[in-house]
């Protein structure tokens, strides 16, 4: 099965089919954050630095970076940012930008290989952003949407996304490099936006076989409960096939709504990252607090083997 190779200089990550699923943490992105953007803007990035530290020790195994802020030198802030990321935690980071010269930045002074974020289908884009892919010999999140914009038609953009894997292979760069972006609509705003990403889902692992990745908080964007909301998405999306996902793992509904989906999806083996997660003193203890041992039809206790 497909597996997607994301490196810092001393850390490996794998993201694949039948791997656990991928925390991308998105905190440490200006947008919607007035605070961060001035103090980035200023070249404070304190507050950075701790949003890196916080989201790693909620369990990211992955930091998304992004500088995007207005009248600002993104490829400056951007390369400063990944430095000061990379000198205080050695996860791999996602590269983000819609600029083709702040993606460059960032991939000059990056040590390991990153995950650039990102390409769509427009000629324009891609023709700029895979050679660079190429040179450094990153991986690229390919987003499901091209010069006509976002179809509302999941087989529209199934099509996009293998637009851009055909197009990378053009350019040397394998599939197993590509991480669709299927794009995740609000469900409050389009009440079919959850069927339309499980559809595609479906279709990039079985037909294009490559992972997936997503803004996981667009789904609940403008709802009340928005945790709920997003938690069992992604639990739905991991079950339709999804591997990854750039989110908030502060928020401890969502993450336990992930972790959970990767032990029903047998992605946890013997469920060792939940118990180590979420077992407070372990033994018959725990069992008892959660109800007791597993049980037959009827309410009967089931006999468990030794």
């Amino acid at each position: 099965m497909t597996e997607t190779i994301i490196s810092s200089a001393t850390r490996e990550v794998v993201i694949g089919f039948n791997r656990p699923f991928v925390m991308i943490g998105e905190r440490i992105n200006p947008t919607g954050r007035k605070l961060l953007a001035a103090e980035m803007k200023e070249g404070n990035f304190d507050r950075v630095a701790s949003d890196a530290l916080a989201q790693v020790a909620a369990g990211a195994q992955m930091l998304d970076i992004n500088a995007g802020i207005p009248l600002a030198d993104e490829p400056a802030l951007l390369a400063q940012a990944i430095q000061l990321v990379q000198s205080i935690t050695d996860v791999p980071l996602s590269i983000d930008s819609s600029i083709v010269e702040a993606l460059e930045a960032g991939c000059a002074v990056y040590k390991g290989k990153p995950l650039i974020n990102s390409v769509t289908g427009e000629d324009e884009q891609m023709e700029r952003v895979l050679p660079l892919v190429k040179k450094y010999g990153a991986a690229v999140v390919a987003i499901s949407n091209d010069e006509t914009g976002i179809s509302e038609d999941p087989d529209v953009r199934f099509e996009v996304a293998r637009k851009i894997v055909n197009r990378a292979a053009d350019y040397g760069i394998p599939s197993s490099d590509i991480i669709v972006d299927p794009l995740v609509m609000p469900i409050g705003a389009l009440g079919q936006a959850g069927q339309q990403v499980f559809k595609l889902l479906r279709r990039l692992q079985t037909e294009l076989k490559v992972n997936t990745t997503c803004g996981a908080s667009n789904v609940s964007f403008g709802l009340p409960e928005r945790n709920a909301i997003t938690g069992t998405f992604l639990a739905m999306a991991i079950s339709n096939g999804m591997t990854s996902a750039i989110m908030s793992p502060l928020h401890d509904e969502v993450k336990k709504a992930v972790k959970a989906a990767d032990v029903l999806a047998g992605h946890d083996q013997d469920c060792g990252a939940w118990i180590a997660t979420y077992r407070e003193g372990g033994g018959q203890a725990a069992g008892d607090a959660a109800g007791g041992g597993p049980k037959r039809r009827g309410g009967r206790s089931a006999r468990v083997a030794d």
